[in-house]
């Protein structure tokens, strides 16, 4: 994706959470959108006040028609329904500093050498449970950590063995 699309995916993800917040009325997407916001597409939407995590979700498959529409309601639930968070107010919005990770296909590995926490982001898979935990992230700077990280978010111990699953992101911000 080119440089001049960047804006695009903050732009989606801004303007849907200022349609429900200061309306009350679902995201509407722009008319006319670049070929690559049209197509299905995994995303996760961060959203940070003052620097720190203020809400993040996201998909690791595609869940609606286009990708324009995945980071719209992806925008949605990290502003409103992230368990971690109570729901963003309006009077937050200005404050709010938006990034979107558009994901590859999550690809299944068997060995740790092929995790970098720089590159890739990793997905944890015992049983029912997983965990996901995206790349390149302030504090995580080794497979290890960023593992126990991942694990720790799926009810996983630490020692347990695991299905691992790698992917890149394209970042937005």
């Amino acid at each position: 994706m080119d440089e001049a699309n960047k804006p695009r995916h903050v732009d989606i993800a801004r303007k849907a959470l200022e349609k429900k917040l200061r309306e009350g009325l679902a995201p509407q997407l722009p008319e006319t959108l670049p070929a690559d916001l049209l197509k299905p597409g995994a995303a996760f939407v961060s959203l940070k006040k003052r620097g720190a995590l203020r809400g993040c979700i996201g998909t690791v498959q595609p869940t609606r028609n286009s990708l324009a529409e995945e980071i719209a309601y992806n925008a949605l639930s990290a502003g409103l329904n992230d368990p971690r968070f109570p729901p963003l107010a309006p009077d937050e919005l200005d404050e709010i500093t938006i990034s979107v990770d558009v994901l590859t296909e999550p690809e299944k590995i068997n060995d740790l050498s092929q995790l970098d926490p720089a590159r890739y982001g990793v997905i944890v898979r015992k049983g029912f449970r997983s965990g996901l935990l995206l790349p390149d992230l302030e504090g995580i700077d080794t497979v290890e950590k960023q593992l126990a990280i991942a694990k720790q978010k799926a009810g996983i111990d630490e020692q347990e063995p695991v299905e691992l699953y790698r992917f890149e992101v394209q970042r937005y911000a």
